[in-house]
């Protein structure tokens, strides 16, 4: 539906190559094998790059400890924004995109990354669905 649309915020361009992106989101579990070509992908992004990890299997590898799954995304890229839910609202991950975006124009994530010495790691709340994101970009 149009509430859900990103086109709204200027998002409506698909990149299939990594070097034309300057997001990635990162959702679901990510298993052993599939973490050297995530990070492969992560390299090949052109510089300011951003990560979103969207939903507990990607921040924490799911709600079960498996040798096969690697527990949290953040121990293959650096994560800036992690967006909370089994599974995220697309309210949630709304919520992500804009404060990651308000995060980059404040100038706060480039401090947030120095200090950390990897993602900006900033946790948000989960938005339940059916409520009205604010729609905060662009704002001055």
């Amino acid at each position: 539906t149009a509430h859900y649309d990103l086109a709204r915020f200027g998002m409506e361009v698909f990149r299939a190559s990594p070097r034309q992106a300057d997001i990635m989101i990162v959702a679901g579990r990510v298993s052993q094998k599939m973490a050297p070509v995530l990070r492969q992908v992560y390299d090949q992004m052109m510089e300011p790059k951003w990560v979103i990890s969207m939903g507990v299997c990607a921040s924490s590898g799911g709600m079960f400890n498996n040798y096969a799954i690697v527990q949290g995304v953040d121990q293959i890229v650096p994560v800036d924004v992690y967006a909370p839910g089994c599974p995220p609202t697309p309210e949630t991950l709304i919520h992500a995109i804009e404060t990651l975006h308000q995060l980059i124009e404040d100038g706060e994530i480039m401090r947030r990354r120095a200090s950390n010495g990897a993602g900006a790691n900033l946790h948000i709340q989960e938005i339940p669905a059916g409520v009205t994101t604010p729609v905060v970009l662009g704002r001055q």
